[in-house]
């Protein structure tokens, strides 16, 4: 039933990712002009030049609030990551085992670390 859950998760959010890419592109371009004015505003020197440089900061941050689309892009691409991350998950039984093994090696690693904690 894990796996279902996470097919359908998967699929619903590879969709909404694809719907939204070109938002998301547009999101990266706009982020990088107001990076590139924010850039330049800090290193001009001239009034003319932070005015102009201030200008494309504030156009790229309009440009990039603008682009609501693709921050629902973004988190659906995080939901694609994380059902890929938890694909081929397995419950960590080897600490269970290791509690109740008959193998003397596994008894002396146990014993061994309860000593050196």
């Amino acid at each position: 039933m894990k796996k279902f859950g996470l097919v359908t998760l998967g699929i619903v959010a590879a969709i909404v990712v694809l719907a939204n890419l070109g938002s998301i592109l547009a999101l990266a371009i706009s982020g990088a002009i107001a990076f590139a004015g924010f850039h330049y505003y800090r290193k001009t020197d001239s009034t003319f030049l932070k005015v102009f440089w201030g200008i494309v900061l504030v156009i790229g941050l309009v440009t990039a609030v603008s682009n609501v689309p693709a921050f629902i892009g973004i988190i659906a691409l995080l939901g694609v990551y994380y059902v890929w991350r938890n694909w081929n998950e397995r419950p960590n039984d080897n600490v269970i085992e290791a509690k109740y093994s008959d193998d003397p090696f596994v008894n002396f690693e146990r014993q061994w670390d309860e000593i050196t904690k």
